[in-house]
């Protein structure tokens, strides 16, 4: 069995009232054994009701604030020895309509959080990203995309005090907003859905599987690496068929911003990741890492990538099929 990797360990989850965040500090305290949990949130509706959801638990603290407030941060992080940043505005048309809201959140809140890890000492620190941030087509991705530079650039100012390293994953099945939970509450509702493309595709991947790939982040990031994990890809039309197959579809074309396909990993980026079994890993082209050990170790485990390649919801080998929807999704959704 592999060592707890967070045993004793005191973790603040930004963000941590969101689909992810939620999920992920119920996963910490069914399969760690953490000091703490600190969920830092500036909704404090929703961290009244995470509360009393989880009221049993005594090891679980809540903090209210926002990651534009670099005072707040220093404070919340105090103590702490792991940070997860999954915290981020992320509505497509809404950011399109209010851009510079976006950047203060999603790009100086970011590098808020990353000097205050470094002022409060932090051990590790995780960026969750997403596939919008590679060859990105709206402001959303545009600032996840800036977001991942900082992260990966702060590795140069901490000594390896702390280290920063970076998620990157595709559509989450049925968190807050997504276009699932769309389908199951139009299907409750009895309305007609609203299609931009039904032959756009997207990588999905569930809650559980993005709790694992932040683990294994965690496990073995030497600072400055994108983990990326292989997860399957289906088409729109495809994921309407298989929770609501008697819908009424409105065909609306692509919205402001919006691409038909989505990229995990980028040609240019592949020149420089590893393939592990699961995840790829991107590694920095920064001097601290470029013929250092770490950078040759990388390679002796995993496997380098063939020139030009790139992993593209398109053409994504592994897809999930209609059935395989409705599976991983629970009975009490569908």
């Amino acid at each position: 069995m592999a060592t707890d990797i967070l045993k004793g360990k005191t973790v603040l989850v930004t963000g941590g009232t969101g689909s992810f965040g939620k999920s992920f500090v119920r996963e910490l305290f069914a399969r760690h054994a953490v000091k703490k949990v600190i969920v830092f949130s500036r909704d404090e509706f929703k961290q009244h009701h995470m509360e009393k959801e989880m009221q049993s638990e005594k090891r679980l603290r809540f903090f209210l604030g926002d990651i534009r407030d670099m005072s707040r941060l220093r404070r919340a992080f105090a103590g702490v020895d792991v940070v997860i940043h999954a915290a981020a505005l992320k509505q497509v048309p809404a950011l399109e309509y209010n851009p510079f809201e976006a950047i203060k959140t999603n790009v100086i809140g970011t590098q808020n959080v990353i000097e205050a890890a470094l002022d409060q000492k932090i051990k590790k620190v995780v960026l969750i990203s997403t596939d919008k941030a590679a060859y990105p087509g709206n402001l959303y991705g545009a600032t996840k995309l800036c977001a991942e530079r900082l992260f990966v650039a702060a590795n140069s100012y901490a000594a390896r005090q702390t280290i920063f390293s970076v998620v990157r994953y595709g559509n989450v099945l049925g968190s807050r907003g997504s276009f699932v939970e769309t389908l199951l509450k139009n299907k409750k509702e009895g309305k007609k859905v609203t299609i931009t493309d039904p032959n756009m595709t997207r990588f999905w991947i569930g809650l559980e599987q993005a709790y694992e790939l932040v683990v294994f982040a965690l496990r073995h990031m030497e600072g400055g690496e994108i983990f990326i994990p292989k997860i399957p890809s289906m088409n729109i039309g495809d994921v309407v068929e298989a929770i609501f197959p008697q819908a009424k579809r409105e065909i609306v074309g692509l919205r402001a911003g919006e691409k038909l396909h989505e990229v995990l990993l980028t040609d240019q980026e592949s020149r420089h990741a590893v393939d592990f079994k699961h995840y790829y890993v991107v590694l920095p082209e920064f001097h601290f890492w470029s013929g250092s050990e770490l950078y040759h170790n990388y390679f002796q485990v995993g496997k380098k990538l063939p020139l030009g390649f790139s992993y593209e919801s398109d053409t994504n080998k592994e897809r999930l099929t209609i059935q395989s929807l409705r599976d991983l999704l629970n009975d009490e959704l569908i």
